[in-house]
């Protein structure tokens, strides 16, 4: 069932127009991201999202996943910042049409009913984009079945993108683990990080076209019969079935840990999932082990994580800038 904007938006105004609003103000921590900065300017910013979010997914459950991924790509290019959220213009050539987004990254028009949803209960342009990003990730998690979590909030808008650095930046689902663990480390984040992180793929699909070459040629890394049923929905000739989907796990609309348990079987959909556990005893693969075996401890440390990857470089102060419009940098 689709979601209608004026359902959402209708709904969320009569909730919450009503009640007593703080006006907008400009409200600046200089430097630092602390949970409560909408407390006092905006006391209904992160129930109108939670609320918009949790509806969201209730009719479309993938959208959670599209959220999520949002979050994850816009802090690796650059930071925090919003970038992956900006159109192509005279000026800026977006993040959208990256290799690693172009086709695969979704959920911009719904961050775009959010945000002019807060417009409007906030008074004001008050809540940024990044923010928004944040905070939808979480109560994305939450709505599928994981633990919630602090977001550190107060981070501002970049003015411009970087195609390049997205195309650069992004670990690619045929990536190999030392590439991966190189691009986290460059964010100070760590292997474990990376096993958590990575855990987002418990939920949403992936396209045949990137797990094609695994389930073809890396038959020593994969289980048979798992390889065997995806052949049928992915012919082996490029360009034949390219957008069937798969899930990345058995099941896609569920935070919880059995994407690691697909991995300790040989059955990551992904190079780059599977590549996290090859049964050699390493750090890695005992993370996924303890994943696999204790979802509480993978929930909590997930968290955790999203809060640390949610810290990379964010704008604050008086920096970038809170647009009113996510998809383009306001006017001078």
């Amino acid at each position: 069932m689709a979601i209608s904007s004026n359902m959402l938006f209708g709904t969320l105004y009569f909730t919450f127009i009503s009640s007593i609003i703080i006006p907008a103000a400009h409200h600046h921590v200089q430097g630092k991201l602390t949970p409560n900065f909408y407390d006092e300017v905006c006391p209904q910013a992160l129930p109108t999202i939670q609320v918009m979010v949790e509806t969201a997914v209730t009719f479309t459950p993938r959208i959670g996943a599209s959220l999520v991924r949002l979050h994850f790509h816009d802090c690796f290019v650059n930071g925090c910042d919003g970038s992956v959220l900006l159109d192509d213009s005279p000026t800026i050539v977006g993040e959208k049409t990256a290799g690693p987004n172009n086709n695969s990254v979704g959920g911009f028009d719904f961050i775009d009913e959010i945000k002019a949803t807060l417009n409007v209960v906030c008074f004001g342009n008050v809540v940024s984009c990044a923010d928004i990003l944040a905070v939808a990730a979480r109560d994305s998690v939450v709505a599928l079945g994981g633990s919630s979590y602090d977001v550190l909030l107060g981070r501002r808008d970049s003015t411009n993108a970087s195609r390049d650095d997205a195309n650069s930046n992004i670990p690619s689902p045929v990536s190999d683990l030392s590439d991966i663990l190189a691009k986290f480390e460059a964010h100070n984040l760590s292997a474990e990080d990376l096993v958590l992180l990575s855990g987002a793929h418990t939920l949403g699909y992936a396209k045949c076209k990137l797990f094609r070459d695994r389930i073809y040629n890396e038959t020593s890394t994969i289980d048979a019969d798992f390889a065997s049923a995806l052949k049928a929905k992915c012919p082996k000739a490029v360009g034949s079935g390219d957008d069937e989907l798969s899930s990345l796990d058995e099941t896609p609309a569920a935070f919880d840990s059995g994407y690691y348990q697909m991995l300790t079987r040989n059955k990551g959909l992904l190079h780059s999932d599977q590549q996290l556990f090859k049964g050699d005893g390493s750090e890695i693969d005992g993370l996924v082990k303890r994943y696999s075996e204790d979802a509480g401890a993978f929930t909590e440390g997930f968290g955790a994580a999203m809060v640390r990857m949610g810290s990379i470089s964010p704008l604050t102060g008086d920096e970038g800038e809170i647009r009113e419009n996510c998809r383009v940098v306001n006017r001078p």
